[in-house]
């Protein structure tokens, strides 16, 4: 009997101890800190990932994440045109819990609605790459803690000055854009247009939009170079498209000087291979980690959400890559 029962309390004290385990480990998994209280969520959302600088992003933000050992939902529109799909995206994190969400517009005015809403409801918000117009969403009563980004005028600016310094002679020069209206895209074409504009010996005869996209720019180039028997340079505003304008120079037999604009991986093997002259390289990953830096600050001293609050600015710097 006395046996019987020595056993009966261990059973029993080895039934509160897991009991004890599996209580803990439930905790863990809710997101819930040791002390019971949760921890605070994160979600990030981007434009694509069908575009090497937003994995670089990606990967940049992931690790970040890691460092600081938060946890963060990453999520994408279909596509670069999908404004829509991407206010879906933004419209559904809102009803999950996060304590901030970064995003990085498709265009200046998409998303503004749901930053009301995210205000509304407590979340700190950060815009990351293309700007929110600010005064639109001043109007609609909302507010960005942060906005981190490349200076774009200045990356235009560099690749259109490589150019410049290597056409010793001056020449013909073209510009293939972004989407139009597009504030990235409008401040790098704005950035090369001056320097081109300003340089002596240089004839800018183009500037046409091929939507971020290497089939469109292939088609942009090829035209430019039918158009323009001298045309000498082509400055991209992103390497997808530069891709596409060097495909379309080796197609035409031509010497003609191709630079892009983000240091994707491809574009850089390019640059060893010989055919991309260069790309001004965006630090995707540090723009993506100092975002996800930046909203965890915010949330932390539990930052005043105002629209009268005007957003901290940083600007992660670009830099020229040739070999």
């Amino acid at each position: 009997m006395k046996k019987l029962l020595t056993s009966a309390i261990l059973i029993g004290a080895l039934s509160i101890g897991a009991v004890g385990c599996s209580s803990q480990s439930s905790s863990s998994d809710s997101g819930k800190s040791s002390s019971g209280s949760e921890k605070p969520r994160y979600a990030m959302i981007l434009k694509t990932l069908s575009n090497p600088f937003w994995v670089s992003m990606k990967d940049g933000i992931e690790k970040e994440a890691k460092k600081l050992g938060v946890e963060v939902d990453i999520q994408t529109a279909s596509s670069e045109s999908d404004t829509q799909g991407q206010l879906k995206v933004f419209e559904d994190l809102l009803n999950k819990n996060y304590s901030g969400i970064g995003f990085a517009p498709l265009s200046p005015v998409n998303l503004i609605p749901e930053v009301v809403q995210a205000n509304s409801k407590g979340i700190q918000t950060v815009n990351v790459d293309e700007q929110v117009d600010m005064k639109e969403l001043k109007n609609a009563g909302g507010s960005v803690y942060a906005f981190i980004t490349t200076d774009n005028k200045k990356v235009g600016a560099k690749g259109a000055q490589y150019i410049v310094d290597q056409l010793k002679d001056g020449g013909q020069v073209a510009i293939i854009e972004g989407v139009a209206g597009n504030v990235s895209g409008e401040d790098r074409k704005d950035g090369a247009t001056e320097v081109f504009k300003s340089a002596s010996g240089i004839k800018l005869v183009a500037s046409q939009p091929a939507d971020w996209d290497r089939s469109k720019a292939l088609d942009v180039a090829a035209n430019l170079i039918q158009r323009y028997p001298k045309l000498k340079a082509i400055y991209a505003a992103n390497d997808t498209m530069a891709l596409g304008a060097v495909e379309a120079v080796k197609n035409a037999g031509k010497e003609i000087m191709v630079v892009g604009t983000d240091g994707a991986p491809e574009a850089l093997e390019s640059i060893k291979a010989g055919e991309l002259d260069a790309t001004v390289a965006q630090d995707s990953a540090k723009i993506g980690a100092t975002a996800l830096d930046k909203l965890v600050e915010a949330v932390d001293k539990k930052a005043k959400i105002s629209k009268d609050a005007e957003p901290e600015k940083v600007a992660v710097d670009s830099y020229l890559v040739t070999e």
